[in-house]
Order: C-alpha cells, then structure tokens, then sequence
C-alpha cells in the first residue's frame, strides 16, 4: 500500500483559535498569516492543526456538529469588512485570555448574519460582483449533496429548536420528507446563511494555505473517527451509525483505562456500521477524506487503533471501565482509501493501548505512527518512545494537545521521571524544554513536531486540553498579546532546523 511519504521535515501544532486577535478567538486571517511567516522564518515545513469543524459546546472540536463544515467560529471577520458586508464599527475589540466560547458565537453569528444579509442585498445573489456569485453558487453545487445540504438544514433547525437533535420535533427527529420540506421552506434564511458562511470559511482557508504554500509551509490536518451524536452527520445518516431511529443508542465509543484515565474515557460517540458503510462504498468517509485533503497537505487519523478494533462502552455505564473489544474494518478500509485517492494521506494516531494486532495493521497500510518523548523516561534504554529508537516513518512529539506542556509536564513528573530525563538529555532542570526539542530534531523520525507552547517554554496554563474531563479550561488557551512578536525562539528552531537538515 502507498501511503503519502514524508520527507525529512518538522512543524509546530498550534489550532487556529489560540492565536491572538480576532474578536475574543483566534481566527484565520491576519494572526493566521502572521503565525505562518513565523514559521517561514524558523524554515518549518508544516503546521499542524487540531480538527477545523465546528466544536461542541465545551468548545471540543473533537466533538463537532459536522464532520465537513469549518467552524463559523474561525471565520475572519476583517474580511467581511474588506468585502464591505460588515462595518469596522461592527468588530468588537479583542478579548485576550481564555475563550468564552458562548460570548464569541453570539458576537460571530450576529456579525456573519449581518454579512449575509448585505451580500444577499445585491441581489438576487450577489449581482454587483458576477464572480462572487458565481463561486457561491458553485460551491453549494459541488458540496450540497454530499454533505452542505444537510449541514444548512441541521444548523438552521439547531438554531432554532436547540442542541440534541433528538428532542425536535418528531417528524423532524424520523426525518419526514414533508417535515424536512416544510422547514427548508420556513427556515429558508437561516439555510441560507449557513451556506453562506461555509462558501466564505472555504474561500478563506483556501486563501490561507496558498499563502503558506508559497511560503514553503502547509497544514496537517486531524480527522477523529468518530463523530459526535449531535451532528449532522449522524441525524442525516443513521443507517450508518448504531443508533435507533430517535438516535437512542444501547452502546456508544470510548476507550479503556490507560495512561491519561484510570477510568478510562467514554466519549459518547455513536459507532458504526462498517458493515453499511461497505454497502454505500463508504460514501460517508469518501466526502470527509476529498474535503479534509482539499483543505491540507496531510492528515492525522485520530484514534486509528479502532480501525482495527474498538472499544464498545454501554451507553448506560458512568464510566468506560466496562465495555469489549469489537473488530474494526481493518485493512480492507485503507484498501478503498488508497483505490479511491491513490495514496494514504494519512499519519496513524497509535497512542494508547496498542495490540500487536494493530502494529501489523500499521506496517501493512504503511502509515507513520506517533512517537511521544513525554512517555519515554520510565528508565527503560530501549524505550520506544525514546529519540535514538525513533524509525524514519513516523511523527515524533514532545507532546501532543492531550498532553500538559513540556514544562508543565516536567514539573509535575516524579523524581525518577525527572532523573531519567535528566540523565538521558545529559542536561540540568534548567532549559530542559530545549534540551527535549533538540532531542526530538536530532532524531530519526522523519517528521518532528513541537507544541507551541514548549517553543516559549510555557508551563500548564497554556495546556489545552485534560482528556476524560469537562474542564471549562479544555480547548480555550490563547496566547498571550505579543507573543508572537517574540522572535527568539522561532532563531533557535531555525538553527536546530538548519543543523539536523529538516
């Protein structure tokens, strides 16, 4: 199987809304391109990005009401105003410290209806300026069936009747084709604007990644492989889902106990029907894959252990401590990838509890895994997560967003963790951020990846994520104003770069 090979290369993970400015989130206008020139300066091949969809309402992107559209969120309200759709005077100032995720959607959705309705005031789409109109049409066009469609409708009526499809009304709920008519005709509006807002978010990430293309940079990507029960997806596709026809669900995803949950981590999302899948041609995962590989260079596969086999929790459980294990699809499903787009693009998210049965899946598809240092200092000399065992194919990290920050990681380590790091590194407490990121570069790996964090050596209020917790902290780290004017430690990263031949 051929699987997209990556060349010797490194990059920095950093999710769009944790930048600075915008209007209380980081977006993906000037901040963005200013984040990718950082990057063309330290000679960083790639950026790497958490999902783009749109999150739930802990602000969790893994977690999102659809599995294909950009999160409104990230939308770049300086455009709107170039565009003359908004007024400057419409732009709040920006908020800096954590995300308020509830304040930030209302202030966006309000400034991105006003858009809409100017934009649609030049009637009957857009006259004043064939193009745009042309480009907006087309795009509903080339989306609407696969998956704009049902989007628009799934975020007019969420909209309107709330979160949790489930409880709309019941003929919405069955999908009734006279219910779903009616409310496309009543809700026209709203249907409108969340096309809309998908044609802008999709032009304006186009716009981004050419700028960072031609700047020697491009993006990898994440998709999770699961979707949330709150989505789109799952209330416009339940056949493929293991849900019922009101979207109850006897058994959910999940993972057991392992290093970040001694309880293990119960997400909630439905599973599927592999066996459906397999009878539609997977023409669920062909639109998700042709529209995340439109939007990145490459792409990490969350979870890609289920692939081979999956944790199955009861939905009645508190917890993911009890559940069984069911086969995944397995080898055949990366055989449909690689028919359908004639590579893999994917890197294999295999952290957690790791069979061999999915290490052979791994080699068979030829896919890079994951290497973690933060895992590696229990005082075993052949760890595999150690720097000077790392294969050429594969992705190493100091940490990943599940992870605290290098620093914070450190402090909170025991004596014996920090005395092996210490040994291992040949290196003091002080600077032992660097001393790791040098490290992680000298390696073999063919990819290297830093957290942004660990490049200003930040402790654990900048982690962005506690995995099996609803902390209201999870997903809302932003950096600080100016930090991105710091340009020491992008001199350094380019200096190690320079010297290990990324």
């Amino acid at each position: 199987m051929t699987s997209g090979q990556l060349s010797r290369t490194s990059g920095v993970l950093l999710h769009p809304t944790s930048l600075p400015g915008g209007q209380g989130i980081g977006d993906i206008g000037a901040t963005a391109r200013a984040f990718v020139d950082r990057l063309a300066s330290a000679n960083q091949s790639w950026w790497q990005v958490l999902p783009l969809n749109p999150p739930d309402y802990l602000g969790s992107p893994y977690s999102a009401t659809s599995a294909m559209a950009i999160s409104p969120l990230l939308c770049d309200l300086e455009d709107l105003v170039a565009r003359g759709w908004l007024d400057s005077s419409q732009l709040a100032p920006d908020q800096p410290g954590r995300i308020d995720f509830d304040a930030v959607a209302a202030a966006k959705n309000a400034a991105l209806r006003t858009a809409w309705e100017r934009a649609r005031a030049r009637s009957p789409m857009f006259p004043e300026d064939g193009a745009e109109s042309l480009d907006f049409e087309a795009f509903c066009a080339r989306e609407d069936d696969e998956w704009l469609d049902d989007w628009a409708l799934f975020s007019a009526l969420r909209t309107t009747h709330g979160g949790g499809w489930q409880h709309w009304p019941d003929a919405i709920v069955r999908r009734d084709d006279e219910a779903l008519a009616q409310a496309r005709e009543e809700l026209a509006d709203e249907v409108g604007i969340a096309k809309f807002v998908q044609w802008v978010l999709f032009e304006q990430w186009r716009h981004l990644r050419s700028y960072a293309k031609a700047r020697g940079v491009d993006i990898i990507g994440d998709i999770p492989i699961f979707v949330a029960m709150d989505s789109a997806d799952v209330w416009a596709r339940r056949g493929i889902f293991e849900v019922d026809d009101d979207g109850s669900a006897s058994v959910v995803a999940g993972v057991p106990p392992d290093y970040f949950s001694p309880t293990g981590q119960k997400w909630g999302n439905p599973l599927y029907r592999w066996d459906a899948l397999r009878e539609t041609d997977y023409d669920f995962w062909r639109a998700r894959i042709r529209v995340v590989r439109e939007l990145c260079g490459i792409v990490r596969i969350d979870h890609f252990r289920g692939f081979e086999s999956y944790w199955a929790v009861p939905a009645a459980a508190p917890t993911a401590e009890i559940g069984h294990w069911r086969r995944g699809p397995g080898v055949d499903f990366f055989r449909w990838v690689e028919h359908e787009f004639g590579t893999l693009p994917f890197i294999a998210e295999d952290l957690g509890m790791i069979t061999d049965a999915v290490h052979h899946l791994r080699r068979r598809t030829g896919l890079p895994g994951m290497k973690v240092m933060h895992f590696a200092f229990d005082g075993t000399p052949d760890h595999p997560f150690l720097p000077h065992t790392y294969p050429e194919n594969c992705v190493a990290y100091t940490g990943t967003h599940d992870n605290d920050t290098t620093l914070g990681w450190y402090r909170s380590a025991g004596e014996r963790i920090r005395h092996n790091c210490r040994t291992y590194l040949r290196h003091a407490d002080t600077g032992i951020v660097w001393a790791m990121i040098d490290a992680l570069l000298a390696s073999n790996a063919n990819l290297a990846i830093v957290p942004f964090q660990d490049l200003h050596e930040l402790g654990t209020e900048a982690r962005i994520n506690l995995p099996g917790t609803s902390s209201p902290d999870n997903w809302s780290w932003r950096m600080s104003p100016g930090l991105l004017d710091d340009a020491r430690p992008w001199k350094r990263l380019a200096e190690l770069t320079r010297l290990y031949g990324r």
